[in-house]
């Protein structure tokens, strides 16, 4: 999924300033989401009043109005858990130093609805399909259903947009069919690198999800959406279980690998890691040798 600029200016003008900012309003832009730390910003959009045709394109695509990270991840959560807006919180619970009673707790709290569900199966296929056959690539998890979307927010100084100047972000979630966790990765300004979220925002999403699936104990799924691969791309196979087997057999079924030996002998007695495990090509297999 490529955004188009272009597209999303025919988008606003076929919806209207009324419906389009409706659609702002319901997933909370412009308003602060009451989450319960200091300091909490509202955003920047324009009054209804104020909008013209091109106040109306420019928000279309998002370059005339400015929201929060908390917004953007609040919003998107809704279009990918079925259509529902709930209001942030990051402490669940203050308790009592001494007898842990709980002094202040926090629960998810249903704000509105956004979406109907059958839109957000929609967009959880097409944010998916992102990581897997588009710009987010460089998130992709093998094995693992994640969805995702590159963005580019160019900065402004005293009112004027500011040349080479940008914030590169990331927002993701796992997995793409049945999200439990979401994640918002941003980059001030990033130096020396192509001004693409792709290549600067992704790859650093992709190694905080590696964690996040092994913390929620997320587990591999089958039916992803199949992955476009180009030539940089790792590849991976089921490596081979090459115990009993010579040493000149388990050369030739690890063609894939990296191999290892230790020991002497003619024959594996030992492998690491174990047949069986997804692992990518050129990755390091160890082999124990000894007689049968």
């Amino acid at each position: 999924m490529i955004q188009s600029n272009p597209g999303f200016v025919k988008l606003g003008q076929l919806l209207g300033k009324e419906k389009l900012f409706s659609y702002f309003d319901l997933f909370g832009f412009g308003e602060k989401t009451g989450i319960d730390l200091n300091g909490e910003g509202s955003g920047i959009m324009f009054s209804l009043d104020r909008v013209g045709e091109l106040e109306l394109v420019t928000s279309a695509f998002g370059q005339g109005i400015s929201v929060t990270p908390i917004q953007q991840v609040t919003a998107v959560s809704s279009v990918v858990n079925g259509g529902s807006l709930y209001k942030p919180y990051i402490v669940k619970s203050i308790n009592e130093p001494v007898n842990n009673t709980v002094i202040v707790s926090n629960s998810p709290t249903f704000v509105r609805k956004t979406i109907s569900k059958e839109t957000s199966d929609t967009m959880k296929y097409a944010l998916e399909s992102v990581v897997a056959r588009g710009g987010g690539r460089y998130a992709y998890i093998d094995g693992y259903r994640v969805g995702g979307k590159t963005g580019t927010a160019q900065k402004v100084e005293n009112g004027r947009y500011l040349e080479n100047n940008y914030i590169m972000s990331f927002m993701s979630v796992v997995p793409a069919n049945d999200p439990k966790a979401i994640l918002y990765v941003a980059i001030d300004n990033p130096k020396n690198t192509a001004l693409l979220s792709s290549y600067t925002t992704a790859p650093v999403a992709r190694r905080i999800l590696l964690d996040i699936v092994d913390i929620l104990d997320i587990k591999r799924q089958e039916d992803a959406i199949e992955k476009v691969h180009y030539w940089d791309d790792e590849v991976y196979y089921t490596l081979p279980d090459t115990i009993g087997k010579t040493k000149r057999e388990a050369a030739r079924d690890l063609f894939y690998y990296n191999v290892e030996y230790s020991g002497n002998g003619d024959i594996v007695i030992d492998q690491s890691p174990t047949g069986g495990t997804y692992l990518a090509a050129s990755s390091t297999v160890r082999l124990l040798l000894g007689n049968s």
